[in-house]
Order: structure tokens, then sequence, then C-alpha cells
């Protein structure tokens, strides 16, 4: 049964207040899948993360596997993947090209776009917000998470 949802809009401006307000709120679980990690972007997340691991919240990052980056972003993944792991996220590796952006909350909100979420800094992106644990669910289970979390 499709039940109405809320849908807001956000770009790269507007996106990060929300989608932080959004993980300070988070009970359970977050889940974030972004292709590419960048130390400038990660680590002012990092304190938050710490926050949610300490009250139980359960926190998975799915993202490229840094053997198919260049160089620097190589370099730049690997880093942001031992510093997310010695707090105890949980990062899966993809391969393939793995090129999706999106968040899922507490599997209740779900934020889908083309901004990505732990390495964007000059590009003009757009993310949409979804409240909805209908579709949210659904994210989950097109993408087939319950195989990985």
């Amino acid at each position: 049964m499709n039940r109405p949802f809320s849908s807001t809009l956000y770009d790269e401006k507007t996106f990060y207040q929300a989608f932080i307000r959004d993980l300070e709120n988070c009970r359970e679980e977050v889940i974030i899948e972004s292709p590419f990690i960048t130390t400038e972007r990660t680590k002012p997340l990092i304190p938050l993360f710490n926050k949610l691991l300490e009250k139980g919240v359960k926190i998975y990052i799915m993202t490229r596997d840094p053997k198919e980056h260049e160089e620097n972003m190589k370099f730049q993944s690997e880093q942001m993947i031992s510093a997310f792991e010695r707090i105890g996220v949980q990062v899966l590796l993809c391969i393939g090209n793995h090129h999706r952006k999106l968040a899922i909350i507490d599997r209740k909100i779900l934020w889908e776009g083309s901004l990505n979420i732990l390495s964007q800094s000059k590009s003009r992106e757009i993310m949409r917000r979804i409240e909805s644990e209908e579709q949210s669910l659904e994210m989950f289970d097109f993408l087939e998470l319950n195989n990985f979390i």
C-alpha cells in the first residue's frame, strides 16, 4: 500500500545542515552510500559518528574500494576508512565503479540524489529527503542491503 510521504529538495549549500540534524536525531542505524571519501568533508563528521556509536547507533558506510581511485583520492579514502573502523563504523567496500549516493536513517528517512555525502566540496548537487518508512524500506530492499547489514 502506497502511503503519502513528505519530500524536500536540498542543494549543496543546504544539505549538510539538514543531514546533520537527521544524524543527531538518529536512534538506531545510519547507512551512507558515498563512492568517494575525502578527509576535508569527512573529518568534521567523526565526532558526531562517535556520539552516535556511544548511543548504540549502528553506522554503515558503503563506498568504492580505494583501489579503484586515483592516487590522491585513494590515500584520503584509505585514511578515512581506517579512522571509521577505529571508532566502530562498519565500512563495506564496493567494486565495479560504484557510484550511488544515498543515506537511510533509522529506515525511516531516505536521502537520495547526486551529492557524494562524504566528499562533496565544489560541485553543484541535489539531494531529496524523503520522510517515509515505506520508501526507505523499498530502497533498502531494492539494494538488497539485508545481504550485508
